[in-house]
């Protein structure tokens, strides 16, 4: 073998390096279900999300006649916690990355 040929494969090692800390954007979806009340997704946007009334209520319109709805946007770390929440209070939520 020539050097040349272990130079290759170190170059590609600092190129996987490189992509491997790229972080890809997700969002938090919610999922609309014939459980909860409105007032109950309002109220859990506000406090998981930091959203205002008007913005929880709008979200929470658009869950019921749309099926789902992105609710958040932000990287996997910021999202899964939010998620996990949501969750917890028996609301279906995912986090998904966001197609480009």
């Amino acid at each position: 073998m020539s050097a040349f040929g272990n130079d290759n494969k170190t170059n590609k090692q600092e190129e996987n390096d490189v992509f491997t800390g790229v972080e890809e954007p997700c969002q938090l979806i919610v999922w609309n279900d014939e459980v909860n009340t409105f007032e109950w997704v309002i109220e859990t946007l506000m406090e998981v999300c930091g959203h205002s009334y008007e913005q929880a209520e709008q979200c929470s319109y658009i869950i019921h006649f749309k099926g789902k709805y992105a609710v958040k946007q932000g990287s996997y770390e910021e999202l899964k916690p939010l998620c996990d929440a949501i969750t917890e209070r028996g609301i279906g939520a995912t986090v998904e990355v966001i197609a480009e």
